[in-house]
């Protein structure tokens, strides 16, 4: 621990202690999913989350045309539509972590500032 952190404990009475441990456990993946999905802009993480499931479905029906392709044509046409599903997927699983981040960071921002809040009501 920093010498803030030890100045910041003492001046912390026993109910804010509890509350500030409460918020340090760390977050598992799931939890982090079901906040981006309630939170802020929640609709649309849930429709991402919907559009990621379809787009994967396709990105796995394509690799499958491909495998089944009987004519060059017809295998390079799938193989375009199995990447351009690949990367798709990829777009939106990562606009999705990155969601997750920014709640996590949001969520780490709010703990600071009521650290400052309990502490301007001690002085």
């Amino acid at each position: 621990m920093t010498e803030f952190d030890t100045k910041l404990r003492a001046a912390l009475d026993a109910d804010d202690e509890a509350f500030l441990n409460e918020l340090d456990g760390d977050r598992g993946m799931f939890a982090q999913v079901s906040d981006t999905l309630s939170g802020p802009l929640g609709g649309w993480a849930k429709l991402v989350f919907v559009v990621a499931i379809l787009m994967a479905l396709v990105m796995f029906y394509t690799v499958y045309r491909v495998a089944i392709a009987e004519t060059d044509r017809e295998f390079f046409a799938w193989a375009l539509g199995a990447l351009a599903a690949f990367i798709g997927t990829g777009m939106i699983k990562q606009w999705f972590f990155e969601r997750m981040n920014l709640m996590a960071m949001l969520r780490e921002l709010k703990r600071i500032e009521l650290r400052i809040a309990r502490i301007e009501e001690q002085s």
